[in-house]
């Protein structure tokens, strides 16, 4: 199984970035952390993009808030698909990351999730990977049967609730 790649730009992004990795960790998706700064570590970055491919990865998904310039920095030294997590800051709540996640040039996309969506990112990964190895969509198969069963249940509740109005 290819690897995911979890790579954020400062640690404080690691309680949103957490729950990539929780969700990588239940579908069993092998995967590396680290953080890099577009800006402070650009040479790391684009290295570790550069090299992504043949050390086993199949997906990078990239959190960084304000400028948010990570993903799309690791897509332009990668062909490897790119998932960008605009960060939530306190200046402007995120819409500047969400900006600067999903405004990329023709030729060098990044897929982006929606501010702090960490979990949709890796569920997203997860949906990559599936494409080449049936066990994991096996896996998003059976997950998605049980989010049907969940929301029937509770229209049947909601249906039972509404005979006794």
């Amino acid at each position: 199984m290819k690897k995911a790649a979890v790579i954020m730009g400062s640690d404080s992004d690691l309680p949103v970035m957490k729950k990539a990795m929780q969700v990588l960790k239940e579908y069993g998706v092998p995967f590396e952390a680290h953080v890099y700064s577009a800006h402070r570590t650009p040479a790391e970055a684009a290295d570790f993009a550069e090299k992504a491919e043949e050390n086993g990865f199949g997906v990078i998904i990239a959190g960084a808030g304000m400028a948010a310039a990570l993903a799309g920095v690791l897509a332009g030294h990668t062909t490897l698909p790119v998932i960008g997590v605009p960060l939530k800051s306190a200046v402007l709540e995120g819409t500047d990351a969400l900006l600067s996640t999903v405004m990329m040039p023709s030729g060098i996309p990044v897929a982006a999730v929606a501010i702090d969506g960490a979990k949709n990112a890796a569920y997203l990964a997860v949906e990559i990977l599936a494409v080449s190895d049936e066990d994991l969509a096996k896996k998003l198969k059976e997950e998605r049967q049980k989010m049907k069963e969940g929301v029937l249940a509770k229209d049947q509740a909601l249906q039972n609730e509404v005979e006794n109005i």
